[in-house]
């Protein structure tokens, strides 16, 4: 069979390419599958220990959960009473302080496990690589099929500089780069037109993310230099992500939602 054939026909029939990311998160969303079958199958000091480790994972998720609703939550300050007499109209009144038990890990922990993003569309429809990419003929009799043509919008950098077209593996035309966006700010109910400056994730794929290519629901970073938005200490938001919302490829321009 000529080279990469066997690959194309596996695309075809399945639609996708099960790269080493993909495979190691669906591993990963298997696993309360695998330790509920370990809990029934292991007996004897196997099963103790092993029921004993999950109880303390248990355990420590509650307490996580607990720490971070009381983080907010005021309570009593059990300090020293002071001396002397107090006016009547502050005797019901309580001396109280936030309590912040949680540390910077503890919320990186747990953001994780929550997921990192809050977005307009938490669900998008998954595109195969078949739909994303077209397949190039190359070589004198047009046999080698190892190059492919980006169909979708996508985004390169400022100094972007294509390789030699012998080396070239992907292809992304320059009618379909995009370095602008429609971004629209939930608040303010306003829409701007903001520069690019990077994709932060495309759902359907890692590869897409590192290729640049935006399709409904990818996370993109814009400048919103201009928006004189600041933040608590007074310094000036430079970049901030925000989520596509319509079919680039489609209506010619990219419309999305700032992430707030």
């Amino acid at each position: 069979m000529p080279q990469n054939e066997h690959i194309e026909l596996f695309q075809k029939r399945y639609g996708f390419r099960m790269d080493y990311q993909e495979r190691q998160r669906k591993k990963k969303a298997r696993e309360h599958k695998l330790q509920s079958k370990m809990a029934q199958k292991l007996i004897g000091i196997k099963g103790k220990i092993f029921a004993k480790k999950r109880y303390s994972e248990k355990v420590q998720l509650k307490r996580t959960i607990k720490a971070h609703e009381e983080k907010k939550t005021r309570k009593k300050e059990d300090g020293k009473v002071p001396e002397g007499a107090m006016p009547a109209y502050l005797l019901d009144r309580e001396n109280t302080s936030q309590a912040k038990l949680l540390s910077s890990m503890v919320k990186q922990k747990r953001k994780e496990k929550a997921g990192k993003w809050d977005v307009p569309l938490p669900k998008v429809r998954a595109q195969s690589e078949a739909e994303v990419f077209r397949v190039l003929k190359t070589g004198k009799s047009r046999r080698k099929g190892w190059k492919r043509l980006v169909t979708k919008v996508c985004f390169v950098g400022e100094g972007f500089t294509r390789k030699p077209p012998k080396y070239e593996r992907f292809v992304r035309p320059m009618a379909l780069r995009f370095k602008k966006a429609h971004v629209t700010h939930p608040e303010l109910k306003a829409t701007f037109c903001l520069p690019i400056v990077g994709v932060k994730k495309n759902p359907n794929s890692p590869m897409y993310t590192s290729l640049g290519v935006i399709t409904k629901g990818t996370i993109i970073e814009v400048n919103v230099s201009e928006l004189g938005l600041v933040t608590q200490g007074g310094k000036v938001v430079w970049g901030k992500y925000a989520q596509v919302t319509n079919n680039p490829e489609n209506d010619g321009c990219i419309n999305a939602i700032l992430l707030v």
